[in-house]
């Protein structure tokens, strides 16, 4: 027991450590993930019923709106998201702020339909498209042995934001309104977010001896084309886009869900808390986890907790279910943002991974855009939506078995492009 307590100590102490070291860096790096919530479905969800009376939209013409937005915010990523191998990390950061606080400007002027489409475009792509794509790219260029530990830290910004700015924009709409809400978000962007992450990530960092050893520190550094052609690329994919497909489906849609099982929103709302809680710890966890194992090591089980979520929201209609589901949802978030962070530079290196990272993230925007369309339309045709959770729980233990084989692959440079 004293020695176990000893290793303990030392982790704790060796996690302060880094912390203290790296924290302009990592506190950057939290800064862009946080505020790139002005562009995430959480906040901008927060005026559809301004926006819908506004434009005297109904909810299915929004959402087909939302889509076609996202979906074109996805196209346009890998082009603009390998800016960050061509520019330094910091004139990247400014641009993308600096654009994305335009964008809430127009959303506060937003006059027509179409205006509409284009804004949300512009808030998805330098919303959550490129703040996240740079701030992980940030962290997987300047991190090596403690990658993991620096992508989870910086990956706190966002429960941070889900938990902090609804509250704020709820509270400050009711004051003035929700389209001068949008123009103070914008300020904020440029009066206080600019300076500070322009000025904490001013320099660049440097690795430190205990990154030297670090993974991939040399080898073959991928280029974009070269691992579009490799198959392990699109066989890790279908794992690791299965959370943001089946995360956005089900909250898209927990108005029908709850109207189904006979719950409040309320509870359902308050269950979010329960999410942010382990996210939070999971993410964290991962981090340390990943420094040790690696994130191919980690791999297999990167879905399991989603398909026992599923199962779980599937086959429990009480009310505790909702908890249990949010917890295992976290779980999951925690586990999936941490070591995508990682994975990447791992297996394909740091010289192009803004290139690569651009198409992994793409992948993601286009994912959580069809999975509300896709159950949406399943629901509209009768389709038991217990049946359709069991069939997301289905494909991820389906996935588990592909990114096992793939795990396998990566590491006897199997299916790999020469």
């Amino acid at each position: 027991m004293p020695d176990n307590n000893l290793s303990i100590g030392r982790f704790y102490l060796s996690y302060l450590t880094f912390l203290s070291v790296n924290k302009r860096w990592l506190v950057g790096g939290l800064l862009l993930t946080m505020f790139s919530g002005f562009g995430q479905t959480f906040f901008i969800s927060l005026s559809s019923a301004d926006l819908r009376e506004e434009f005297d939209l109904s909810h299915g013409d929004f959402g087909l709106i939302y889509m076609l937005a996202t979906l074109g915010s996805a196209l346009v990523l890998p082009w603009v998201g390998r800016s960050v191998d061509s520019f330094p990390i910091q004139r990247v950061a400014a641009a993308v702020m600096i654009v994305l606080a335009t964008f809430c400007i127009a959303m506060a002027n937003v006059s027509s339909i179409w205006m509409l489409v284009f804004v949300i475009f512009g808030l998805r792509l330098s919303g959550q498209g490129m703040m996240t794509h740079t701030s992980q790219t940030a962290m997987g260029r300047w991190f090596s042995a403690q990658r993991g530990r620096a992508v989870s830290v910086a990956n706190l910004g966002l429960p941070a934001a889900e938990s902090i700015f609804p509250v704020l924009f709820v509270m400050i709409a009711g004051l003035v309104g929700w389209r001068l809400s949008w123009a103070i978000a914008a300020g904020v962007l440029l009066i206080f977010v600019l300076p500070t992450i322009s000025w904490l990530l001013r320099q660049n960092r440097q690795p430190q001896n205990p990154d030297l050893g670090g993974r991939n520190a040399e080898g073959r550094q991928w280029t974009r084309g070269e691992v579009l052609r490799d198959p392990v690329f699109w066989a890790i994919s279908c794992g690791t886009l299965a959370p943001p497909f089946i995360l956005t489906a089900i909250l898209f849609n927990q108005v029908y869900l709850v109207t189904l099982r006979g719950w409040t929103l309320e509870l359902f709302a308050g269950a979010f808390v329960v999410m942010a809680m382990t996210s939070v710890i999971s993410s964290l966890t991962c981090g340390a986890l990943v420094d040790r194992f690696s994130a191919r090591q980690l791999l297999p089980f990167l879905l399991l907790p989603l398909a026992l979520a599923c199962l779980v929201l599937a086959q429990i209609h009480a009310f505790p279910a909702v908890f249990a589901f949010m917890a295992l949802l976290g779980i999951s978030n925690g586990l999936n943002s941490t070591m995508s962070g990682a994975l990447w530079a791992e297996i394909y290196g740091v010289r192009h991974i803004g290139a690569i990272r651009s198409i992994a993230v793409a992948m993601m925007v286009f994912a959580s855009a069809a999975g509300p369309g896709l159950i949406g339309v399943l629901i509209d045709y009768r389709v038991p939506y217990d049946s359709q959770l069991v069939g997301m729980s289905v494909y991820c233990l389906l996935a588990t078995a592909v990114l096992a084989y793939a795990t396998w692959a990566v590491k006897n440079r199997v299916l790999f492009v020469t």
